[in-house]
């Protein structure tokens, strides 16, 4: 998985199994450069990068992803924007779930199945 830099992030609203984070799309994010030369768009691997680290990240899972599931990218995201990340943990099936959402307008979303078995196995191979 790609690793781009995190945009800025203007606020952050932390539930016990949900945080939204309020997120300033810049013109100076690396991920525009040559995507694409008429109108810069935020690449969608850029987007899920940015889900699965900030999640994993608030969360405490290892960025391991098992895989994908319903991934859908439906506007696109253009530098000057602000959106709202949304992630929902549910650790009882290693999911997490998010949205890129500015107010009822949905930018993208999907589920990200998380290994958890690599991680636990990792976890107990350094004890």
């Amino acid at each position: 998985m790609i690793k781009s830099n995190l945009p800025p992030i203007l606020y952050t609203n932390i539930g016990i199994d949900n945080i939204e984070l309020r997120l300033l799309i810049t013109a100076e994010i690396e991920s525009f450069n040559g995507h694409f030369p008429e109108q810069a768009v935020l690449p969608g691997v850029t987007q899920l990068d940015w889900a699965v680290r900030l999640g994993c990240e608030h969360f405490g899972y290892a960025e391991a992803v098992a895989h994908l599931e319903v991934l859908k990218f439906q506007q696109l995201i253009l530098p000057g924007q602000e959106v709202t990340l949304s992630i929902h943990n549910n650790a009882a099936k290693g999911k997490l779930t998010f949205a890129y959402r500015d107010g009822d307008k949905l930018y993208a979303s999907g589920r990200i199945v998380l290994d958890t078995q690599s991680s636990q196995s990792d976890e107990a191979s350094q004890c």
